[in-house]
């Protein structure tokens, strides 16, 4: 799994977890739907970790909390 996969995989199961739509999302944090559901579409290769910031603040979760998952502690190096 790559990083960008490991973060979609995360923010569905937030979502899944607290029982909230993307959009749901998208509003609690302050950004618009088309981001988040850019972060989860397999052909966009970026990831802003401003992005990811915001979505944590919408969540009531620290930086440290969304990525303390063992699929980023078993990540492998990204060698592109």
């Amino acid at each position: 799994m790559n990083v960008k996969d490991a973060v979609a995989e995360r923010i569905r199961g937030l979502c899944k977890q607290r029982r909230i739509t993307v959009n749901e999302l998208a509003n609690l944090s302050g950004i618009t739907p088309s981001t988040v559901y850019s972060l989860l579409d397999v052909r966009r290769r970026d990831v802003s970790i401003i992005t990811i910031k915001k979505l944590c603040d919408g969540l009531e979760m620290t930086l440290g909390e969304f990525f303390s998952t063992p699929e980023f502690d078993g990540l492998e190096q990204e060698l592109r």
